[in-house]
């Protein structure tokens, strides 16, 4: 038998990731609240949150500075990839499909906190109307 220590008990690095958000309505207190959203994510999933680059200019470029200081730190080695909020901090829809293609070219993962898709389809249990809902002290 191998003497060596499974993976679980080794000392292991957590993947390192940059946050990424388009925050141009709200003030600081939202700001925080998003960053500390990503944090909690983060710390969940045992990656390491680098950083946060945030885009403030209410226009949308494909190549905005933040966005660009992402796409630089992707390139790093030992960079895992990004995390957002939600897919609409990349923009509109042809500007985050474009950005999702750069993020993924540099070979890092694009990691979406709420993702607003159902990840599993639960069936009703037997007998159990689809429309049942809980209502009251029950």
């Amino acid at each position: 038998m191998d003497d060596e220590l499974i993976t679980e008990r080794r000392r292991v690095a957590f993947p390192q990731v940059f946050g990424y958000l388009r925050h141009v309505t709200g003030g600081l207190v939202r700001h925080a609240a998003l960053v500390d959203c990503l944090t909690d994510y983060c710390r969940r999933h045992e990656l390491a949150l680098c950083g946060v680059f945030t885009d403030r200019d209410a226009t949308v470029a494909i190549r905005s500075p933040a966005f660009i200081g992402l796409v630089d730190t992707l390139e790093l080695p030992d960079t895992y990839g990004a995390v957002v909020p939600a897919l609409s901090h990349l923009g509109p829809r042809s500007i985050g499909t474009e950005r999702k293609r750069q993020i993924g070219r540099t070979g890092g993962r694009l990691i979406v906190v709420r993702s607003f898709k159902s990840t599993t389809e639960s069936a009703p249990s037997v007998g159990t109307s689809p429309n049942l809902r809980p209502q009251g002290d029950t």
